[in-house]
């Protein structure tokens, strides 16, 4: 019978749980929708809280969405006891509150105020609820207000009035992170013009290495020169804005992201890496990259372990809402290799260079639970045969790491051996655990080469069959284990690959004589001669 919630459409105002300052009600559930004026941004803060506590918030609690209500992709943080929520600044014109409360343990609840984040002039203007007095650490929100608590694993944020220029006297803060991300943070301005002058002492912004201004600053700027890329070293990032009272500019524009989970970099010969928050919902409004970038020679294969993002667009059939993309090469101007949405299983894709670049967009709304993904480094190498030997060649430069001995065919024992700026293995047939197979109705030898990069007790053997079709005297290799220890349910034909790389290596050195195609045309020969004996002998007789 409690009446509470429902839709708050002025560009201010404020509200509070049922009863307050009295306690709330047991057993209550409220929603409050606020909706401003479409391209601003709705600002949240709490003058009073207090709830039941709990460690996790199972009880009683408050959640705010940075959206509609109950896509979890939008939530911001949940929250519970006496500590009062951030200030809040959302990424669009909608926020959601929700207020539920269990049937043991009341408390007085909360009151809060929210304002539209834009407006004529830097007038402070009252919003809070009159039961209370003034709170020091929440001060009502000015009518041309900016700054804020910004809990996302990526966003924008943009001066005061942005792109017009911006409001005399004004001074801004946005406080970057604190809510479930753990690696450092990203700022990255794409446009900047603020008043110049000698040592930045009228405009400027300014970047702090943690949540306040007593922080260690990271760097302080003005003019027209967008500032350089800025990396905290913990997971707060604090940007002050200040305007003096004369001379303005159209201000500046920049995006954050989580580097620990948002943006990352791979470097090693394999692993593994997934959505922000997987298997949970990951957050909407995200574009986030992972580069891998592995040594020349080699090439990127990736698995695609788990998938379900938000579907295909009803009127396109298309991935126009939520996707993840893969390009060849580190940025988005390499080819296109795939582009996936919605529950599917891809099959494995491989790229043509050494690096590759995955990037996951979000919307606004609709999240799901994302993606899993293991990598692997298609060791580059040449692979021949003729009709008894097989010949390998890897570039040393590709496996400086490895001794000759963590490279081997078959057995230990069939290691391979350095000759110039090459591992080699020459092998006959019949040795080095090789076997004779039909496949296809063809007889072909078949043997696999093992890669060793296990260190200590963690085992990472990588493993390649390589087959020789005699007759013919083609050969090529198929990764067939790499990023698991188990074989990997898809394989990859590598032959012309093999070939294009094999052609850049020292050719003096990829040059061998092909001895048992001699011998054999010398037998042939031979018999062929004696044959001609025994039948002259026989004419003679």
């Amino acid at each position: 019978g409690i009446k509470c919630g429902g839709v708050l459409s002025a560009p201010s105002g404020n509200f509070s749980s049922p009863n307050f300052p009295g306690l709330y009600p047991y057993e209550t559930e409220c929603t409050w929708l606020i909706v401003v004026a479409e391209g601003s941004s709705v600002l949240l803060s709490f003058r009073h809280f207090e709830l039941e506590y709990h460690a996790t918030c199972a009880y009683d609690y408050l959640q705010v969405y940075n959206g509609a209500t109950r896509d979890q992709g939008n939530l911001l943080g949940t929250f519970c006891g006496r500590s009062p929520p951030p200030p809040f600044s959302s990424a669009w014109h909608v926020m959601a509150i929700v207020f539920r409360s269990d049937r043991h343990v009341a408390k007085h609840g909360f009151a809060a105020a929210y304002q539209k984040g834009s407006g004529e002039g830097r007038r402070w203007r009252s919003v809070c609820p009159s039961v209370l007095p003034h709170h020091p650490h929440h001060p009502c929100l000015p009518t041309d207000a900016c700054g804020g608590q910004l809990t996302g694993l990526s966003g924008e944020i943009t001066s005061p009035r942005y792109p017009e220029s911006y409001p005399n006297d004004a001074e801004c803060r946005w406080s970057i992170g604190g809510a479930g991300g753990s690696g450092p943070l990203t700022l990255v301005f794409a446009d900047f013009q603020v008043e110049g002058g000698q040592g930045c002492g009228f405009d400027y912004v300014a970047l702090f290495d943690g949540p306040t201004a007593a922080a260690p600053r990271l760097g302080r700027y003005c003019g027209s020169a967008r500032p350089p890329r800025t990396v905290s070293s913990a997971p707060h990032l604090l940007v002050l804005f200040k305007s003096d009272f004369n001379i303005g500019g159209r201000g500046f524009k920049a995006h954050f992201y989580s580097a620990g989970e948002c943006q990352e970099v791979f470097t090693t010969i394999k692993g593994n890496f997934s959505s922000p928050r997987y298997p949970n919902f990951y957050p909407n409004n995200l574009k986030c990259q992972w580069s891998i970038q592995l040594p020349p020679g080699y090439r990127v294969k990736v698995f695609f372990l788990d998938m379900e993002l938000e579907g295909r667009s009803s009127l396109t059939g298309g991935c126009d809402y939520d996707h993840l993309s893969a390009f060849d090469g580190g940025t988005e101007n390499g080819s296109l290799l795939g582009r996936w949405c919605g529950r599917v299983n891809p099959s494995p894709i491989t790229s043509r260079s050494n690096q590759l670049l995955l990037v996951l967009h979000t919307d606004r709304n609709t999240a799901k639970r994302g993606f899993s993904i293991a990598y692997v480094g298609v060791v580059p190498m040449n692979v021949s045969c003729t009709r008894t030997d097989f010949h390998i060649q890897i570039p040393v430069q590709s496996l400086a790491q490895l001794e000759r001995n963590r490279i081997y065919l078959g057995t230990p024992s069939c290691a391979a051996q350095v000759v110039g700026k090459n591992f080699k293995i020459h092998t006959r047939f019949d040795t080095c655990g090789t076997e004779s197979q039909k496949r296809n109705s063809t007889s072909v030898i078949v043997s696999t080469l093992y890669i060793d990069f296990s260190v200590g007790d963690q085992e990472d053997i990588h493993q390649y069959e390589v087959q020789c079709e005699p007759k013919r005297k083609e050969a090529s290799v198929t990764l067939i284990a790499g990023p698991n220890p188990s074989r990997l349910s898809q394989a990859e034909n590598l032959v012309d690959a093999q070939q294009r790389d094999g052609g850049a290596m020292d050719t003096h050195e990829i040059k061998s004589q092909d001895t048992s195609d001699i011998v054999f045309i010398s037998i042939c020969i031979l018999a062929g001669l004696l044959m001609v004996i025994a039948v002259v002998g026989l004419v003679l007789l």
